[in-house]
């Protein structure tokens, strides 16, 4: 194999590359002994077609195979021996090529850039920690209580109001017939959440507990079956039973109902939770904040074949006349990321930074332990997806070099109280048009728990 520089300009170079007859003609007998061990062909002994009888038959294909394992590895090894940095996938240009004649290709390399990094000395941020009030546990406190309301059978005469709960079986009919899904059995709703059928818990109050009631509601636009959609429905209740909700008293029994161990334990996980949430949006915000510094003091090229790929992959969801609209808007943030994924990556290859299989291991069982319940979706979810797992493998790299440079640079503490951080937060999730230049994150003040107990993690 001969490798040769045809051109070099800015960070596309062209390689040459000549692969002699001989030694194609060395893989074309290779592989035809292999196929006669393979082929079975009327009138031969299994394993005994003359190599020339299976070329007749089946030289062009094979000639094909031989020629496309060739220039993937030939291809390799020709970046390897000229020591490129590739980025993205290479395009191969054939010359000339035929049986009997030298194999002769331009290979068209986009190679990666080298990056200079600076120093980050000078660099500054703010790192935020939040004072969590009492006020605000003692409201997410009675937000877990009403979310875990327990409720205590009504007299047998009693009607239910907005706040009771109704039990009861239904069977239901459109147009008088039946239908899958049509029959429920034991079913629980609070009455005042209109979460079943829009208004059809309305209907339920002042029923009574052994009372039989008719009522109507609509399916809804969206439901699975399109025949069924907006349908009026009849439904035939058998009201099982009717209860009140009891006086829930948040005291250490209900904070061992919640899985602590007191109200006083109760108290402390829930600021803990809040005060991660919190954490969580704001180091968001620093991470930015360094980010933009870094991105601002250093300039790298950019291969035109990432940026494409790149913008491909943000926009893949939009509409073709939003991708038009933002598409200056787009491009920018795609050199933006690959630009700062190129830096950070220099800063991590520099300090031998690494992340370990033990490491994603240990985090995915942190994701785990945070949703109880859920446990077995969250491990299937990464075994079905080894995609995922790198994912997480390259987000975990990213942090320990985002630590790293927080070591490094004038890192000030400023300490705020709740009410100051949703601010904070809410200028840093504002607008932007086109396709978000932001990790925008959530707020854990409109965050609404869906936890049933609080899980110590």
């Amino acid at each position: 194999m001969k490798v040769e520089v045809k051109s070099k300009k800015g960070l596309r170079t062209i390689l040459s590359v000549i692969v002699d007859k001989k030694s194609i003609q060395i893989k074309m007998d290779e592989k035809l002994g292999e196929l006669q061990k393979e082929v079975a062909l009327k009138g031969f002994r299994p394993g005994k077609v003359p190599p020339s009888v299976i070329k007749s038959q089946f030289g062009k294909s094979i000639y094909g195979e031989v020629v496309d394992k060739i220039l993937r590895e030939t291809s390799s090894k020709a970046i390897d021996e000229k020591k490129l940095k590739v980025a993205g996938q290479p395009k191969i240009d054939l010359k000339q090529f035929g049986e009997g004649k030298d194999l002769n290709y331009e290979l068209q390399i986009d190679c990666l850039p080298s990056v200079t990094l600076k120093s980050f000395d000078k660099f500054k941020a703010t790192n935020f920690k939040v004072k969590i009030e009492d006020k605000i546990i003692e409201e997410k406190l009675k937000e877990i209580a009403n979310q875990n309301k327990q409720f205590e059978d009504k007299n047998e005469n009693e009607k239910a109001i907005n706040g009771d709960q109704v039990v009861f079986d239904y069977s239901a009919t459109v147009d008088g017939n039946k239908f899958e899904g049509s029959e429920g059995k034991g079913v629980q709703l609070e009455l005042g959440k209109d979460l079943f059928l829009k208004g059809f818990d309305q209907q339920l109050a002042g029923v009574k507990r052994g009372e039989q009631k008719i009522l109507d509601a609509v399916l809804p636009a969206n439901h699975p079956k399109k025949e069924l959609a907006n349908k009026k429905t009849i439904f035939e209740c058998k009201i099982l039973n009717v209860k009140k909700p009891k006086n829930s008293k948040i005291d250490d029994e209900f904070a061992k109902l919640m899985g602590a161990k007191n109200i006083k334990d109760l108290k402390s996980l829930i600021e803990k939770q809040i005060l991660g949430q919190y954490s969580q949006a704001l180091n968001s915000i620093t991470k930015k904040e360094i980010l933009d510094q870094i991105e601002k003091n250093h300039q790298v090229d950019l291969p035109q074949n990432l940026i494409d790929q790149e913008v491909l992959i943000m926009t893949q969801n939009l509409k073709p006349e939003e991708k038009e609209k933002h598409k200056a808007n787009n491009e920018n943030l795609a050199k933006s990321r690959i630009k700062l994924g190129l830096l950070l990556n220099e800063y991590g290859e520099k300090n031998n930074l690494k992340v370990s299989d033990d490491e994603v291991k240990v985090e995915i069982q942190k994701q785990i332990k945070g949703m109880p319940g859920q446990e077995k979706m969250v491990l299937d979810y990464y075994q079905k997806n080894p995609s995922a797992s790198q994912s997480l493998k390259g987000s975990l790299y990213e942090e320990k070099i985002i630590e790293l440079i927080k070591s490094k640079i004038n890192l000030s503490t400023k300490e705020i109280n709740s009410k100051e951080a949703e601010k904070i937060i809410s200028e840093f999730n504002r607008p932007n048009v086109g396709v978000s230049n932001k990790s925008k994150t959530a707020s854990p003040a409109k965050t609404k728990s869906k936890i049933k107990k609080i899980s110590k993690k």
